[in-house]
């Protein structure tokens, strides 16, 4: 197995992630999620891949699950990515309902989003149920990233928000999937919400790299939505999630330092504005005093006698 590890100016690609094993010597991948070409501009020099993830549809649209998100929002989002990362391996969700149907279907639609965004594959969420779609897909061209465990589309089917592996058919399912994704040609696994010991074995006994998400440090990468590792949405904080700034509290005191700013006339400065010429100093009179006023008065007297 390869040992190859990033190269910070070096264009990542899908055969160097799939090489990216820890026990093989190569370092864990960081991923994390973009939504924008700013915020992709941001990631680009410092992660090997971005996920282009649909739980946009939480943290930007606000919708209550990821089920909303359509194909359209994924090739908008996917592209506006695209134009602001030029190193990193850019990922695309496959939305709910995109790619369930058939393999076909998924076909059409992968294709879709890569010829329409420029991305370097998609995600699938699924396990042995989603390998023939896998392999339909990978024997087109078109590169997957396998997600299991925890899966946010069908949350509902499966118990809600849980750590996955903790039951031995479970478990057994979990490890089954996995390789069968493998075999499909998926070049990596999505690991999430699963305890530490199926990661860690998952992890082993497969070839291709698992990424975690909540599935502890056993994993071969970590990934993360980068709007809860910033601190940024503010609705809920995941148990797997470290916030390594707060850039929600960070905002609310600049919009707070700006409104200030604004009432009390410091905002905009001078040097804000356009074509602003600086102030001439006006000559003041001298102040009028009483024994002024009385004279002024009597010398117009004067001057209206003659």
């Amino acid at each position: 197995m390869s040992t190859l590890t990033s190269v910070p100016n070096e264009k990542i690609t899908v055969p160097l992630i799939r090489a990216r094993k820890v026990r093989a010597g190569a370092a864990p991948i960081a991923c994390l999620t973009a939504y924008s070409k700013p915020m992709a501009q941001l990631l680009d020099p410092q992660v090997d891949m971005i996920l282009v993830g649909d739980s946009l549809g939480m943290v930007l649209y606000g919708f209550d699950s990821t089920l909303p998100v359509t194909l359209e929002m994924m090739v908008d989002h996917g592209a506006a990515v695209m134009r602001g990362a030029k190193r990193a391996l850019v990922i695309v969700d496959m939305p709910f309902a995109s790619y369930q149907l058939s393999p076909q279907q998924a076909y059409q639609n992968a294709a879709r989003v890569m010829a329409e965004t420029g991305c370097a594959g998609v995600k699938i969420e699924g396990g042995a149920e989603m390998a023939d779609t896998v392999s339909f897909l990978t024997r087109r061209g078109i590169p997957v990233l396998g997600h299991i465990g925890l899966m946010p589309q069908s949350v509902a089917a499966s118990g809600g928000y849980r750590a996955h592996g903790r039951d031995a058919n479970e478990a057994d399912y979990l490890v089954q999937s996995a390789r069968r994704l493998q075999d499909a040609g998926a070049f990596a696994v999505v690991l999430e919400s699963m305890i530490e010991p199926l990661a860690a074995r998952i992890t082993q006994e497969l070839e291709i790299p698992t990424i975690g998400i909540g599935a502890s440090p056993a994993c071969d990468g970590q990934i993360l939505v980068t709007d809860d590792m910033i601190g940024l949405f503010q609705d809920f904080k995941p148990k797997f999630v470290k916030q390594f700034a707060q850039i929600g509290a960070q905002i609310s005191t600049a919009v707070s330092d700006y409104t200030n700013a604004v009432q009390r006339h410091e905002f905009p400065a001078p040097e804000h504005c356009f074509g602003v010429k600086p102030l001439v100093p006006v000559a003041t009179s001298a102040p009028v005093t009483p024994m002024k006023a009385a004279a002024d008065a009597k010398a117009g007297k004067t001057r209206r006698r003659s």
